[in-house]
């Protein structure tokens, strides 16, 4: 590129309309000059050759993506190594960008194909690139209905206010034919569970198929309902092909499943957003295959784009990897994602937040700290269905754990006069 084709990729935001333009901000390592690598990573995700030849014109103005700010550091090597690209003039940078999204419209496919495609990940001159962030300006918000409950509608279906949500994820999570699988689930509510949940791996199983699952369950919960005064959910996985979902959904909601849920990027945003239209009952993501895009730090999408982008396409409960080392996952990166899920975001409405990862009631209180507020959900699988007193202690040692907390008692302390907490402290703690 010439100074002045580079200097056509950069702008300032008084230059532009902002109701026009998503913002990304990318932090990549290259080779060269990072002002011509920039203007390249503008080129090939929006207008790549903006002229004719041989005809005076230029898209530039109106379709490229432009830079609007660039940070640029000199470093001796890339942070990984990389062939095919000359280790020579090294410079980390960080970019934020505007991309007109007039030129892919309210649609995410598109929207995805353009800011993390060809045009992001083979951007000549940057082998290392990371989305960080990506924001929407109210014109683009418009076109999406986001959650249809949101934090809100779940609590009043559960009648649980300034508290957690409490989550329980059925083990075995594999095997088990739908009785004793429902068992184990009323258990779990009959101890203080709100929702207990099908592991994301269990589908429509031969050895579980999902009608029978979401009808035994469904009794199951409502008998919990009625014994214990409280409102329950159960949560059925219906992650499958994009052609089943629809009716996947009907066969566990007319079972009695009070929402269901879709594992995101396996089944794909698209298809959920097409769910959220169609469904009456709370949506959850889970989040197999995220971890792939972001696990390391100089490459790939950082968890957080992908967790705005679900809220967008209609889910109500995000659940991602939460804190711990199992989990592998910074604690800067999971409290991004959680406010990614409850921050302002035009009239789409705020999803619940559910980190989640070997938790128990040991965690709880550490979990309630890092996030700052109740607005979470907590999931433990094994902290409740692998409790030395079974799922019912395991419930209520959460509950337990949560009258401490709430209470200003130490855990420990209280754990004193509460069995199910104290065989709880003892059986997974201290962890975190």
């Amino acid at each position: 590129m010439t100074p002045d084709d580079i200097a056509g990729f950069f702008a300032t935001r008084r230059d532009l309309d902002p109701e026009a333009y998503l913002e990304l901000v990318f932090d990549f390592e290259c080779s060269g000059d990072p002002r011509a690598a920039a203007a390249h990573l503008c080129s090939e995700q929006s207008t790549a050759q903006w002229s004719r030849v041989g005809i005076d014109e230029d898209f530039r103005p109106r379709f490229a993506a432009k830079v609007l700010e660039l940070d640029a550091t000199p470093r001796p090597r890339f942070s990984i190594p990389v062939d095919g690209v000359p280790e020579t003039n090294v410079h980390a940078c960080r970019a934020v960008i505007a991309h007109p999204h007039g030129n892919f419209g309210p649609r995410i496919p598109n929207l995805l194909s353009a800011v993390c495609g060809e045009g992001v990940f083979f951007a000549p001159g940057i082998p290392l690139i990371r989305l960080q962030d990506i924001r929407f300006p109210s014109s683009f918000l418009a076109a999406f209905e986001g959650p249809r409950f949101g934090v809100a509608g779940l609590r009043e279906r559960l009648r649980a206010y300034d508290r957690p949500i409490f989550f329980g994820v059925i083990k075995p999570n594999i095997g088990l034919p739908a009785e004793p699988f429902a068992e184990l689930g009323y258990q779990g509510w009959r101890g203080g569970l709100d929702i207990a949940k099908d592991d994301e791996m269990l589908a429509d199983a031969p050895w579980c198929p999902l009608a029978e699952r979401a009808a035994l369950l469904g009794a199951a919960c409502r008998r919990a309902a009625e014994e214990t005064g409280e409102p329950k959910i159960y949560l059925a996985n219906i992650t499958d092909e994009v052609d089943r979902l629809v009716a996947l959904h009907d066969t566990a909601v007319a079972a009695g499943a009070g929402a269901v849920m879709v594992n995101t990027m396996p089944t794909g945003l698209s298809a959920v957003r097409m769910l959220r239209r169609h469904a009456r009952v709370p949506l959850v993501a889970h989040f197999p295959f995220i971890a792939a895009f972001g696990r390391l730090a100089a490459y790939g999408v950082h968890s957080r784009v992908i967790t705005r982008l679900q809220r967008l396409a209609g889910y109500d409960v995000v659940i991602m990897p939460g804190f711990g080392p199992r989990m592998m996952t910074p604690e800067a990166e999971v409290l991004d994602c959680v406010r990614a899920c409850l921050e302002p975001m035009g009239p789409i409405k705020p999803c619940l937040p559910v980190p989640g990862g070997s938790d128990s009631a040991a965690t709880l209180e550490t979990v309630h700290r890092k996030i700052g507020s109740t607005d979470f959900g907590f999931v433990p699988g094994r902290g409740v269905f692998g409790h030395p007193g079974g799922p019912a202690a395991g419930a209520r040692s959460l509950r337990q754990a949560w009258e401490a907390i709430a209470g200003g008692i130490p855990v420990a302390e209280h754990a004193t006069h509460h069995a199910e907490l104290a065989a709880a402290l003892a059986a997974f703690g201290p962890r975190r």
